[in-house]
């Protein structure tokens, strides 16, 4: 959420903003905020006046019961008068306070002056150069689809029976393998990136949803149970980062850094008409997540770490890839900058998302209220707020089972999971 007092003192730099995100339409909402807003200051303003004319007709009431000179029947009266009016100022200033907090949770963060202007995902930008290793492919290249059916290993067709499309189930080797992988990422985040993991919830209440800004925003993306007002979390950022929501941590605890696998789970609203086979679009899915708690003055130096964090995994599994800075076309509206970081599919011939790093600056530590002292007597701040997927299986899985891919049709396994597979290959005979 952006500061109102920002927003008071630089609304044309919102509004250029909106137009960099390809939003010039929600340009009302900020004239709407500032009419909103000096209506509360004037509303404000009224009814201290009155309050204060209360306190000191109190007074000259009293005065005049204790002397017992005079009546104060009239002044009673007129004081009434001025309570009911203060009352009537009080639900006007709760309603306007109520469309002034709708419009603040809507609009979208800052964005970071390196962010490259840009209308879509077209006008994203390389970041360094594309990351290969050698694997050259002498045969016909299986998809993950035809592989995971051949080997036993997933089965998209019973996901669907037992909950529809988009819901995929891991079988014999193929779930051991996307158990190892996410193991070999939580230990490599933790062991060697300095990350305390933590094992979340996987449904959260709406505040945590509003903490992070998927709400109301993205609300119809994620499932919710109506019975119990709980929801399935699209990512682990929310419970995660909803953990300090509330509090007011202590700067030599800062910076704060958790890793969390969670199933992720979306609706993916809107999606229809996409590319959806196999993992290519699912409603479920695993990911290990990377979430910060920092001083502002160190928020982009910790982006550039959770990126390199990320990237870390897909060196060590010799996955090909490259790096994108997003555009303000392309950005997610919570964050102020972002890496996507995509991997190569040698059947669909494209790259496909893994990652997104992003910072948030202040705009999630505002709505959750997270602050620190910088130091005892100061004043509090908002922390900046990071995360990162470090990753998610999905797409990662199919770019591992497509490069890993033998003549013979079967997998080998990357060398860094056969600690944990226990096994060197996947092939036909698995069971």
């Amino acid at each position: 959420m952006l500061d109102i007092n920002y927003i008071r003192q630089n609304p044309d730099e919102v509004v250029a903003m909106l137009h960099q995100r390809q939003l010039a339409s929600e340009e009302p909402k900020v004239a709407q905020l500032l009419d909103f807003d000096r209506e509360r200051k004037g509303l404000v303003q009224r009814s201290d006046d009155l309050k204060a004319l209360r306190n000191k007709v109190s007074k000259e009431i009293a005065d005049i019961k204790k002397s017992g000179i005079g009546s104060s029947e009239e002044l009673i009266g007129q004081m009434k008068s001025v309570s009911e009016e203060i009352a009537g100022m009080n639900g006007l200033l709760a309603a306007l306070e109520e469309q002034i907090e709708s419009i603040l949770l809507e609009l979208p963060n800052k964005l970071h002056p390196s962010v490259p202007s840009g209308r879509s995902a077209d006008d994203n930008q390389l970041f360094g150069e594309p990351v290969s290793f050698p694997y050259t492919f002498d045969f016909p290249v299986k998809n993950h689809l035809e592989l995971g059916k051949a080997l036993k290993i997933l089965d998209f067709e019973r996901g669907a029976k037992v909950c529809g499309a988009g819901f995929p189930v891991y079988m014999g080797k193929g779930a051991r393998l996307e158990r190892a992988l996410i193991n070999f990422m939580l230990d490599c985040h933790t062991e060697r990136h300095g990350y305390t993991e933590v094992f979340p919830p996987f449904f959260v209440n709406r505040e945590s949803l509003r903490g992070t800004g998927q709400w109301p925003k993205f609300a119809d993306q994620v499932y919710h149970m109506e019975e119990d007002d709980l929801y399935a979390i699209p990512t682990a950022e929310v419970p995660v980062t909803n953990l300090h929501r509330g509090e007011m941590l202590d700067v030599r605890a800062l910076p704060i850094c958790y890793a969390a696998y969670s199933a992720c789970f979306r609706r993916e609203a809107g999606s229809y008409g996409k590319d959806t086979r196999g993992f290519l679009r699912v409603h479920q899915f695993n990911k290990v997540e990377m979430v910060k708690f920092t001083r502002p003055e160190e928020s982009y130096e910790a982006l550039e770490k959770i990126r390199s964090n990320a990237e870390a995994i897909l060196t060590a599994l010799k996955i090909p890839y490259r790096v994108l800075l997003l555009c303000s076309g392309d950005i997610s509206a919570n964050a102020t900058k972002c890496y996507d970081i995509e991997v190569w599919s040698p059947a669909e011939q494209k790259y496909l998302e893994a990652s997104s790093c992003s910072n948030f600056e202040d705009y999630q530590a505002r709505r959750a209220n997270i602050r620190f002292k910088p130091e005892s007597n100061a004043k509090p701040e908002f922390v900046h707020t990071l995360n990162g997927s470090g990753l998610a299986t999905s797409r990662l899985m199919v770019s591992m089972l497509e490069h890993y891919q033998t003549a013979e049709g079967s997998v080998m396994v990357p060398e860094v999971l056969r600690h944990y597979t226990r096994f060197d290959e996947i092939t036909q005979a698995a069971e």
